[in-house]
């Protein structure tokens, strides 16, 4: 039997076009497109591509949602997995990182065997990278963090992953099953095909509720569930319009900064 690869992946609002009420200070999803989340991308494509030089691989996508993230698994079946499951219930709206890990790791122990998990750094709409450890915490697996580099070794179990740091890089050597989260630099990711997305169109996506993950709607999943609170979202008020220095010489321009800035008490 070929390797067995699950996915974690989330549908995002569209940063580019998020706003927010000034006088709430939450977001205003209303009319804002969803997307696969950036970063999940690219732990979709190195699944597929593990998948390419494997014929035998099963994909298994997984996302916590409300309904409508369909239609972001569908997306992940049209670019070439095999098969998604939706974590979706109202007892599960709210959750903070902690208690989506929670969601999330009970439908992976639900899906049964599995031998690498990828899951993208963070998600662009909450910035945090704390869900995918978190996963890998509650299933006791090894994990690696911001992997820029992939290499899968002929005996199937073994995997060797650059790390991004911030000063360089550190390769890592492991065995799996594991949990591994990515970064952009690791690939790019390939678009949907036309058979692809006629075979996703028909797919049978199934949803699983809270009893279906058998986890506490009062302890382990939702808004009462979570320790932590989002308090208020803004956006930073926008800067001053710049200035432009022009000269003949550097020597004139630098005089010119250094003016300016000790008109402004700045030096």
């Amino acid at each position: 039997m070929g390797l067995r690869i699950i996915v974690c992946a989330k549908q995002v609002p569209d940063t580019n076009e998020i706003k927010i009420n000034p006088k709430t200070g939450t977001l205003i999803r209303e009319g804002v497109p969803s997307i696969l989340n950036h970063d999940d991308a690219n732990a979709l494509e190195e699944a597929l591509r593990i998948k390419d030089r494997y014929p035998d691989t099963h994909i298994t996508v997984v996302t916590m949602g409300p309904p409508q993230a369909k239609d972001m698994l569908i997306e992940c079946l049209a670019k070439g997995a095999d098969e998604a499951v939706l974590a979706s219930d109202r007892a599960l709206g709210g959750s903070d990182t902690w208690a989506t890990s929670n969601a999330i790791a009970a439908a992976i122990q639900k899906l049964g065997e599995y031998d690498i998990i990828f899951a993208g750094r963070q998600a662009i709409d909450g910035d945090t990278a704390q869900v995918g450890p978190q996963i890998a915490e509650k299933l006791g697996l090894p994990q690696v963090t911001y992997v820029q580099d992939f290499q899968l070794e002929e005996d199937l179990k073994t995997i060797t992953v650059k790390r991004a740091l911030e000063d360089g890089y550190e390769v890592i050597r492991l065995k799996t099953p594991c949990m591994l989260t990515t970064i952009k630099e690791l690939n790019k990711p390939r678009y949907m095909h036309i058979a692809g997305i006629y075979q996703a169109c028909a797919a049978d996506i199934p949803t699983w509720n809270a009893a279906d993950l058998n986890v506490d709607p009062d302890k382990e999943v939702g808004l009462d569930a979570s320790p932590t609170n989002v308090f208020r979202s803004f956006t930073p008020l926008p800067k001053g319009k710049g200035q432009m220095i022009e000269g003949d010489c550097e020597k004139d321009i630098g005089q010119q900064l250094i003016i300016r800035l000790k008109s402004k008490h700045i030096i």
